[in-house]
């Protein structure tokens, strides 16, 4: 597994200094894998200072081609560093942007035109007449004629030198959906629906979200003379091992990447996490046989062979790579009942440590026997959603039991549901003669905002205040559900997510202090995080980190040395079975109680206005994957459970 930054000058994709790997000759498009998207992306910003700078010393233009959303954001972060204090100018820079979604007004919230003013342009040297986003508010009749014209500008400014690409969950690039043929060119477009789910969250629900964007094609794209494609994050892993692994098919565009010269996908390891090299190492190169990779490999051909652990052979371990572990470790019965045992000790109804019983095996301490635990919640529903039964386990087994709800979680309420409650305390206070005329005004103010708000425009400071105050009075009903003090909720508000907008401000040092000061006020024994690595710009990663950084630097507390973290999954994916080191089985009721919990949170039922690609509901999702995970040991050749919860310990 790759580390460490790995150079953007070496076209085949090698690693500096090691070892050519055999994994080329699955990869068919050179792929630089990084340890974080940080990492990743300062090096793609420096590749491009250096063609910005070589263009400035041959008196000539750097055209580059940009693209927008989550993945190219630290890029450009870089980008603007590098302007601000090492001097970097873009003067002679011309850019041309992939695409917009039509119809957009320059000034939405959601246009490209905005995006990249906020991300770039706005923070650097470049001339206003030397940055092109195609055209949103263009007449449906000269759509054709404006794609003509944007690809005759960049003919004229020479060609791309360099074109910046992410890529979608079914391999757009650009918004070259699946289905866009290789000689495609600038063009309308019809989104897929796909597409549009996971913008949905951007334009507050998929009904209000485009349906058509003007993109350049997939041969305007590979007439770039440089192509660097961007992905971070677990979901876009499938599509990532098809595009650089699978055959060029036009139903994944960004395999069309192959046929380039000089392409090459910059990744971080959970996007890379199905690549071959990746997620079954020792098929394509030696590998070093430590636990962690013998867990990993035994457990993949267990599942892979659909034969209990148990039951596999040497013949299984010979024909499918693995005669090196079989040379080292001995014959596979040895392996198999070694590997076993350690899945078996995964599992425990004391998530909180057995009091009175030998934990030599077992993966909780048994003292103290009352743990002071407390989990961190990104979202005011994370904490019933992802580990609800746990959550009750620990609550049932007398553990003090804390709760804290790391953001708001405002911008996930409907604007129905706020004009509701706030009809509701109008009508509250005229019930009971309690005169009130801010609230009305409140509410008068509430509806007319809602009713008349634009897209360009967020909401109110006051409805986003209402929107949270709904999710906290669901979170503080949860936890009376599962039997905690409501005092017990402690509500951080972030500063980092109350900006009204899906897009969130950088983890600042005042996310790090308000999670230390509550660390330190409960002194817990044991700390739940949610390590959902799905989209590292997400809530989610933006939380983990602030909680992982304040542990560093809470660690040499003397309360500290007793504290251990854990780490559980969100509703999108779960751990790898080889990763998990607890795993909480669920009974048919548990699971039952724990749907209930989750009902809880009505303003999350029956359409969620951040939805993404799952039509399903939180409860589905959840309970799909819990007893999916019960099903991955049962089919190792473990006991058959209901559901069930996993996590794994982080050691700092």
């Amino acid at each position: 597994m790759i580390t460490e930054s790995t150079l953007l000058d070496n076209p085949d994709g090698q690693i500096p200094g090691a070892p050519l790997q055999s994994a080329i000759t699955y990869e068919k498009i050179p792929t630089h894998i990084y340890a974080d998207a940080k990492d990743a992306s300062r090096a793609v910003a420096h590749e491009i200072a250096d063609l910005i700078r070589q263009k400035q010393s041959e008196g000539k233009p750097a055209i580059l081609g940009l693209a927008t959303g989550s993945s190219p954001k630290t890029v450009y972060a870089e980008l603007v560093r590098m302007h601000r204090e090492e001097g970097l100018s873009f003067r002679n820079v011309v850019t041309f942007n992939l695409d917009e979604y039509y119809p957009m007004e320059p000034d939405s919230l959601q246009s490209y035109w905005r995006f990249m003013r906020e991300q770039l342009f706005d923070h650097v040297d470049i001339p206003a007449n030397n940055y092109h986003v195609p055209d949103g508010t263009v007449g449906p009749d000269k759509v054709a004629e404006f794609a003509k014209q944007y690809e005759a500008q960049i003919e004229a400014a020479g060609g791309l030198d360099f074109q910046l690409l992410g890529i979608g969950g079914n391999g757009h690039i650009g918004f070259n959906e699946p289905g866009s043929l290789i000689n495609s060119h600038t063009r309308l477009m019809m989104l897929d629906n796909s597409t549009r789910a996971a913008a949905s969250g951007d334009f507050g629900g998929l009904p209000k979200t485009p349906r058509k964007a003007i993109t350049m094609g997939v041969a305007s794209i590979l007439s770039a003379r440089r192509v660097v494609l961007l992905a971070w994050g677990e979901r876009k892993a499938p599509v990532i091992r098809g595009a650089v692994e699978g055959l060029v098919t036009e139903l994944n565009p960004a395999s069309y990447l192959q046929t380039h010269p000089n392409a090459l996908f910059v990744i971080d390891e959970a996007a890379a996490s199905e690549l071959t090299r990746m997620k079954t190492p020792w098929l394509v190169d030696s590998v070093v046989w430590d636990n962690k990779m013998r867990k990993k490999a035994v457990t993949y051909l267990s599942l892979a062979l659909g034969k209990p652990i148990l039951k596999l052979t040497d013949r299984d371990y010979n024909d499918n790579g693995m005669s090196d572990l079989l040379a080292q470790s001995g014959q596979a019965y040895d392996i198999n009942i070694d590997i076993f045992n350690q899945l078996q000790h995964t599992i425990t109804g004391w998530p909180g440590g057995k009091p009175n019983a030998d934990d030599t095996n077992r993966p909780e301490r048994a003292l103290p026997a009352q743990k002071r635990c407390l989990i961190f919640s990104p979202h005011p529903d994370d904490d019933i959603i992802s580990m609800g039964g746990t959550f009750q386990r620990l609550v049932d087994q007398g553990h003090e039991v804390h709760i804290g709800y790391q953001t708001s979680g405002n911008i996930a309420v409907a604007d129905d549901e706020a004009l509701r409650f706030a009809d509701y305390v109008v009508d509250f206070n005229d019930k009971f003669g309690i005169n009130s005329p801010e609230a009305h005004r409140i509410f008068k103010d509430a509806a007319a905002s809602l009713r008349d708000k634009k897209d360009s425009e967020m909401d109110t400071a006051e409805v986003r205040y209402v929107k949270g105050l709904i999710r906290k009075g669901e979170a503080k009903s949860t936890c009376r559900f599962v039997g905690i003090p409501v005092e017990n909720a402690h509500f951080m508000n972030m500063p980092f997510y109350e900006t009204g907008k899906v897009a969130k401000k950088p983890l600042s040092e005042e996310d790090i202090q308000i999670t230390m000061a509550l660390i330190e006020e409960i002194k817990p024994h044991q700390i739940y995080a949610a390590g959902d690595l799905a989209d590292p710009h997400g809530t989610h990663k933006v939380c983990l980190d602030a909680v992982l950084e304040a542990v560093r630097r809470l660690k040499n507390k003397a309360f500290m040395a007793d504290c251990w973290v854990w780490l559980y999954r969100g509703a999108w994916a779960e751990w790898d079975i080889h990763e998990i080191e607890m795993a909480v089985p669920m009974s048919p009721d548990q699971v039952m109680k724990k749907r209930l919990g989750i009902f809880k949170h009505q303003s999350q039922k029956d359409g969620v206005v951040y939805q993404g690609t799952d039509s399903r509901e939180f409860w589905q999702r959840a309970e799909e994957r819990n007893r999916a995970t019960a099903g991955l040991y049962n089919r190792l050749g473990l006991a058959e459970y209901e559901a069930m919860e996993a996590f794994v310990r982080w050691h700092f």
